[in-house]
């Protein structure tokens, strides 16, 4: 629960900004520059702190960012690991999913692949307090409904 001093020195929130940028990629061109200049942000600013909390990943990967803009002009910002479907089709090799999920399985992944995605899903401001066992169904779940089989082994 919010205490007194909470309350009062809360902001008034301007808008809640969910984008898709590219990993150690923010520029303020499309998508952030657009976002994040109607609500009068500094766009440098994010660009820098973005890029320097995601430069451990690779170049290619996509992040989830969202973005909450308040009326002072000021943000904060929080960046989730890929998703699970990003995850899954690299560990499989498959640039999408099968186009028909319960029928046709058009590749596989092992215990091991949903093991290490769940790791690092684990990390994720949604999951930190989920098992890892949880947290891998969800992941099996996932790769089922994408046409992805999962093995103990690979042969």
């Amino acid at each position: 629960m919010a205490t007194l001093k909470e309350i009062l020195t809360r902001r008034p929130i301007a808008a809640t900004i969910r984008l898709t940028v590219m990993a150690a990629e923010a520029r303020p061109a499309k998508p952030v520059g657009p976002a994040l200049g109607q609500y009068r942000l500094n766009l440098m600013t994010f660009c820098k702190d973005f890029n320097a909390r995601t430069q451990k990943y690779k170049a290619d990967t996509p992040m989830s960012v969202t973005i909450t803009a308040f009326t002072d002009n000021t943000f904060e910002f929080t960046v989730k690991s890929p998703s699970v479907t990003w995850y899954l089709k690299k560990a499989a090799g498959v640039a999408k999913g099968s186009s028909r999920p319960g029928h046709v399985e058009d590749a596989s992944v092992t215990l091991k692949h949903i093991y290490e995605i769940a790791k690092v899903k684990q990390s994720d401001p949604f999951c930190q307090y989920m098992s890892l066992e949880s947290i891998c169904k969800s992941v099996i779940g996932t790769a089922k409904s994408m046409g992805i089989k999962v093995v103990k082994d690979l042969e």
